[in-house]
């Protein structure tokens, strides 16, 4: 065998026996301890994606609004004045460049965001709520919050969710307090 295979969303590295113990990396397998390190943090970016995807799924069930429409509104709730320059969005909830513009088109042909230059510096615009983007994405807030209470937070207990979002803090991974991501700086 000697290769990995992705089975699932989840790599699974060749059984240790299939491995030359001597020559694990030589032979295109990690180490024992690699292989259940890897698997191990597979299984904590797979479980997060699918709890994300999830969570959305509630908002996008209530709201009637798709994933990326939805992640878009909740960020924006949380910011000051409810705006944030456009790059800003592209890199706290990493969406390319064009898929931030698309978004953001589709949310102000909705009525829900407009687009306003910004004051201080002609290169950035700002995708900020409309008074019916607000309510919109209150309302997906609401489920958004709803649902991290009922999934994630009476699971793990009050002080289990503070020890692993403090667990992405001290990593450095976040940056703010917004729904679903954190925000992070930057402008368009």
């Amino acid at each position: 065998m000697g290769e990995s295979q992705q089975t699932a969303g989840r790599v699974e590295w060749p059984a240790a026996a299939e491995c030359p113990s001597t020559a694990t990396a030589a032979a295109g397998c990690p180490s024992a301890e690699e292989a259940e390190l890897l698997q191990r943090w597979n299984s904590l970016a797979t479980g997060f994606r699918e709890l994300t995807d999830q969570l959305l799924g509630d908002a996008q069930r209530e709201v009637g609004l798709p994933p990326s429409l939805l992640e878009v509104l909740c960020f924006l709730a949380t910011t000051p004045e409810q705006a944030a320059p456009m790059r800003l969005l592209a890199q706290t909830l990493g969406f390319s460049t064009a898929g931030t513009t698309g978004v953001v088109d589709r949310l102000a042909e909705a009525g829900l965001v407009e687009r306003r230059p910004s004051s201080s510096d002609r290169r950035v615009t700002y995708a900020a709520l409309t008074p019916q983007g607000r309510e919109t994405a209150t309302a997906a807030a609401r489920v958004f919050a709803d649902s991290v209470r009922r999934r994630v937070v009476e699971p793990l207990g009050e002080e289990g969710f503070a020890s692993f979002a403090g667990a992405f803090a001290t990593l450095g991974l976040v940056g703010g307090d917004s729904c679903p991501g954190g925000a992070a700086a930057g402008n368009s």
